[in-house]
């Protein structure tokens, strides 16, 4: 952790107040409200990466005491615990370091909390946070229920000739009742690593980064251990009531961690081949337009596990980041 400096605590305000505003901004944007409610967690992880944990801190204090004077402490609560709290904690999980040597390492060096370990802990405080904010909101099957007559009703208005029977209605509500929390809690991941990526570009470019750049295609997986996570969650899925709304949320939470990890290692396997532009732009838009193939990536991410550490010379201008 840096020292705490009046530049610190400063940046960590200017950053919670950005990150309350851009909340608010999500409920005048409907069409974009999930983008800016990710966009949240980016000022929150720039003043962790750039200017140590306690910034982060006061970022997520002061981002939660904004939102809850400027609408309500149930608002505030929200946002704390999906958005600002993960942020808070990436940004503490990516300034850790040790010594190399206590790992086997060069005694020259600092070894950093692997990327892999990251996104098993993003997974992990997507999952938490869902779940603490659906007992909050009171999310259930029967919820799920109502979003599905909501949009029959509105088919029904635009095609009068739409008519499903009750049969066919019961199996979608139960259908969207686990497909709900699944692709949430996948989207969420998606969006708060990508925030993530993009304040580590940020505070590098900046020359404010405490970890190394790391080479991601090579360095982004998912340890062999979350595979066992992954599978609880898909047979819980299968148990019924709230245990299956948990178990699909787990699997859209780690599944989408290995999907990360699968196009990353997409990327490592294609490097230096001729026809690896034509891959990746077929990969992306064969997901972002078919939505199936997005398997065959999972399926890769869950065949590629590996947990690699970052190293970098312990200077002078390291020894404030040796923390375990």
């Amino acid at each position: 952790m840096k020292t705490l400096t009046p530049t610190s605590i400063a940046t960590g305000l200017i950053a919670g107040l950005t990150a309350a505003l851009l909340s608010l901004s999500a409920n005048a944007q409907s069409s974009l409200a999930i983008v800016l409610y990710a966009a949240s967690a980016l000022p929150i992880l720039i003043a962790g990466l750039g200017w140590g944990n306690a910034s982060a801190f006061i970022a997520v204090i002061a981002g939660g005491a904004i939102a809850s004077v400027l609408v309500s402490s149930y608002f505030a609560a929200l946002i704390v615990i999906i958005t600002l709290i993960p942020a808070g904690w990436l940004s503490n999980l990516a300034n850790l370091a040790r010594p190399a040597s206590e790992l086997g390492g060069p005694d020259d060096a600092l070894a950093w909390y692997p990327l892999s370990s990251i996104l098993v802990h993003l997974a992990v405080m997507v999952t938490l946070g869902m779940i603490a904010v659906g007992a909050i909101v009171g999310y259930d099957s029967a919820m799920a229920g109502k979003l599905v007559d909501i949009v029959i009703e509105t088919l029904k208005e635009q095609e009068p000739l739409y008519n499903p029977d009750a049969a066919s209605i019961a199996q979608l509500k139960s259908i969207f009742a686990l497909a709900l929390p699944l692709v949430q809690g996948a989207l969420w991941v998606f969006l708060l690593f990508l925030a993530y990526y993009v304040a580590t570009f940020i505070v590098r470019v900046s020359g404010k980064g405490l970890r190394p750049r790391e080479d991601m295609p090579s360095s982004l997986r998912m340890p062999r251990n979350a595979i066992f996570l992954f599978l609880a969650g898909l047979v819980l899925a299968f148990a019924g009531g709230v245990p299956a709304i948990v178990g699909a949320l787990v699997c859209g939470t780690f599944g989408a961690g290995f999907v990360l990890a699968g196009f990353a290692s997409l990327h490592f396997r294609t490097r230096g081949k001729p026809w690896r532009p034509l891959a990746l732009w077929f990969a992306y838009a064969s997901v972002l337009l078919f939505t199936l193939p997005i398997f065959a990536i999972l399926v890769l991410g869950l065949s590629d596990t590996r947990r690699s550490i970052a190293l970098t010379p312990a200077g002078p201008a390291r020894k404030d980041n040796r923390n375990t």
